[in-house]
């Protein structure tokens, strides 16, 4: 137990090392000049070419391999039972919610979070039913990345990492961090099971999102890494708009109504 922790801790000192140094190559990036005649670099994604080459990769695997076998896995399965393992699996993220909320002073969100894992633990059949959400205790998803952010830590360049897909070492370290340092449910299950669990819990994600493959417009890269970041800005300031979008706009005036 000793040598398992202390490996989960030099994993985490290594994670915010990364994070670290991702910030500063960001900040670096953009305070240098823009050579007279060179196109700018994007200060939010300065890796843009290699991530567009790891994108086409990942994009690749997801084509030929990911996506059939969800598509598979929606026809096959039941909508209530794949609503169902979505629950299930949704509710082993609790104990991830309830510990961040607590690290951020959010005493009612962890409070929710705790009731939802009762709730849906006890009454919900293991997690199967989402019986908290009838309860008006809606789900308030909160990570280590999160955290980071609450805390006032940069999220460093966009990345996309292989086979993870999008990131930045903020987000990175927060889910390498929750993974190797909060106690899991997965932690009870043994070996063999917990693969074939794992590539379950992939499949369903995966299956889920194949709705919304419809929204994608335009650019594929671009999109994706805008709603990734427009997607983890909404969650690190709780779905509160930080500007304005209308604020430097003379022309839109509540007057003109």
């Amino acid at each position: 137990m000793r040598n398992l922790l202390s490996r989960r801790l030099t994993t985490l000192a290594a994670l915010l090392l990364l994070m670290f140094a991702g910030g500063q190559l960001h900040a670096q990036n953009m305070q240098e000049p823009v050579p007279e005649g060179s196109t700018p670099v994007n200060t939010d994604d300065p890796y843009e070419n290699w991530n567009r080459k790891v994108f086409s990769f990942n994009d690749a695997i997801d084509r030929w391999f990911l996506r059939p076998v969800a598509q598979a896995y929606r026809t096959v399965t039941p909508r209530i039972v794949d609503r169902g393992i979505t629950n299930f699996f949704n509710n082993l993220t609790e104990i991830r919610n309830f510990s961040n909320s607590l690290l951020q002073l959010k005493g009612e969100s962890a409070v929710v979070a705790a009731g939802r894992f009762t709730y849906n633990t006890v009454f919900g059949l293991g997690g199967i039913f989402d019986v908290a959400t009838a309860f008006d205790l809606p789900e308030r998803p909160e990570d280590f990345g999160q955290t980071l952010g609450y805390w006032g830590v940069g999220s460093g360049p966009y990345l996309v990492m292989p086979l993870l897909g999008p990131a930045t070492p903020r987000y990175f370290t927060g889910m390498a961090t929750d993974g190797f340092l909060l106690p899991s449910a997965w932690d009870e299950v043994s070996s063999p099971e917990r693969y074939y669990l794992r590539a379950l819990q992939i499949v369903d994600k995966r299956a889920d999102l194949i709705p919304a493959e419809s929204f994608i417009s335009g650019d594929r890269y671009t999109f994706v890494r805008n709603a990734f970041l427009q997607r983890r800005e909404f969650l690190i300031n709780d779905g509160k708009i930080t500007q304005d979008p209308f604020a430097d706009d003379d022309d839109f005036m509540l007057d003109d109504f």
